[in-house]
């Protein structure tokens, strides 16, 4: 199993998160960006820097996970592309997670407020990352973590 982050757009405190959870479960981490970023010195961590370009780091991520790993996205085109061509799961940084039950409704959603901001509906934006959204993100990846350990 691989962690993917879609890491342009991932919040710093996700990252941070997801390095200590790398180092203490041992599981392979790839952060893939468009853009140089720090990312700690370990043998389960490591960055994939790609062109500039609309969806390019969307296009690797799809390419190369597989079924079973886990990507950490807030992009849900791209979270349901990995959860029904890969079987893969994705993960929000708020802590929402993805599967085949729930990224339909997650999809449709998204599309239903791109349409009114399409038609000239303010909908306004997502509230600011928080201390709470933090603490769900570290609940959900433990759930998911937890579980992968199970088998």
């Amino acid at each position: 199993m691989t962690i993917w982050i879609d890491a342009d757009a991932c919040p710093k405190p996700c990252k941070e998160i997801l390095f200590r959870a790398a180092e203490r479960a041992k599981v392979d981490t790839i952060l893939v960006a468009n853009m140089r970023m720090y990312v700690p010195s370990s043998s389960f961590i490591k960055i994939v820097q790609v062109e500039h370009g609309p969806d390019v780091a969307d296009a690797y991520i799809v390419e190369h996970c597989a079924p079973g790993d886990l990507v950490v996205t807030a992009d849900i085109p791209l979270a349901a592309r990995v959860v029904r061509e890969k079987k893969a799961l994705a993960l929000d940084p708020r802590g929402k997670l993805y599967d085949a039950e729930s990224v339909g409704a997650a999809l449709n959603m998204r599309d239903f407020m791109d349409s009114l901001r399409g038609s000239g509906i303010e909908t306004g934006g997502a509230a600011a990352f928080s201390a709470s959204d933090k603490q769900e993100f570290a609940n959900a990846l433990d759930r998911f973590l937890t579980r992968a350990a199970r088998g």
